[in-house]
């Protein structure tokens, strides 16, 4: 014979809610997950990654006229007659 199966009270409610603390912690979101979140509302996947690929590239170039920039330097300072003082 099996026993029936044990109903939810609210006496048995109340004690499965006082296992859980009393105060959960919520965090506020933050400015970058809200942005992303728009982001993923107004953007659709491909439009998203086009622009992640462009920005990439973008920094890439940046890098790329940095190194440019600081070989540029080097190679004028190496040219120039005088002491080396690089």
């Amino acid at each position: 014979m099996q026993a029936a199966p044990a109903r939810a009270t609210t006496a048995n409610a109340a004690h499965a809610f006082s296992a859980l603390p009393s105060t959960l912690p919520v965090r506020p979101p933050s400015v970058t997950g809200a942005l992303l979140a728009l982001e993923r509302l107004l953007l659709r996947g491909g439009q998203r990654t086009a622009r992640r690929n462009a920005w990439t590239a973008v920094l890439e170039d940046r890098r790329r006229a940095k190194d440019r920039r600081e070989a540029q330097h080097l190679w004028e300072a190496a040219a120039a007659p005088g002491p080396q003082d690089t």
